[in-house]
């Protein structure tokens, strides 16, 4: 049995997603030769972890299974990169997108080793050839919140059974956009939605998840300062 000096729990990130940003910073305090508890429960993270130790020169010490996760024991090496060059460089990542346009009135978007289309906002058909900018814009919402949320609860160790979001929103005026009228804005007037939780988790922990959530959404907290947002929370037992 390893005694750790300090404890990390990157809940069901993987390397490539954050963790290594959280082990980082953890082990910044240690001492050469001190060891740091890495807690998982991303499965890639057995493969992954030990090739990034040997590659920046920390000595993995083995891992072993414990409650719905596993824990991963690095002893720190003595020559490290600085951390808050990586903390810097993580700050002014910038994301990018490249739009190539169709025959028809629709798009293909480009985002790293991923495309979609995207289609015209103003079709109203329960079927359509494409999701619409607004489609995606409400999906990037509420997958953003979603994802945030569920982040919250694997790093504090909570248990949620299903999570299901229904969010919608609304044009000021549909028909300016349309050039049928002259007068108006094309802008959102409203966005509402429900989050569904179901957890054996009390109310006051799973309102604090969401509340977390909120508050570390980059969409959310940028569609809020244009866009009257109210979305209720409903815990279901």
């Amino acid at each position: 049995m390893v005694t750790p000096h300090a404890v990390c729990d990157g809940g069901d990130l993987d390397c490539g997603s954050g963790l290594l940003l959280i082990i980082k910073k953890a082990m910044d305090p240690l001492e050469s030769g001190q060891i740091l508890e890495v807690r998982s429960r991303e499965r890639t993270v057995a493969e992954d972890l030990p090739a990034w130790c040997r590659m920046v020169n920390h000595e993995f010490l083995g891992s072993e299974p414990a409650d719905n996760t596993t824990r991963y024991f690095i002893a720190k090496g003595a020559a490290q990169e600085e951390l808050q060059q990586d903390l810097e460089a993580a700050k002014g990542y910038q994301w990018s997108v490249r739009v190539q346009s169709g025959k028809d009135l629709s798009v293909k978007v480009l985002s790293r080793n991923h495309s979609f289309i995207v289609g015209q906002p103003a079709d109203f058909s329960p079927k359509v050839n494409a999701p619409s900018a607004i489609d995606y814009l409400l999906g990037a919402l509420a997958s953003c919140l979603t994802v945030g949320f569920k982040a919250q609860a694997s790093r504090k160790n909570i248990e949620i059974d299903h999570l299901e979001f229904s969010l919608k929103g609304g044009l000021e005026n549909v028909l300016y956009h349309l050039e049928l009228e002259q007068e108006g804005s094309p802008q959102m007037n409203q966005i509402f939605g429900t989050f569904y939780v179901s957890s054996p988790e009390s109310e006051d922990v799973l309102g604090e998840l969401w509340l977390a959530a909120l508050d570390r959404s980059p969409i959310y907290q940028t569609l809020k300062q244009a866009v009257p947002i109210e979305i209720k929370l409903a815990i279901v037992f």
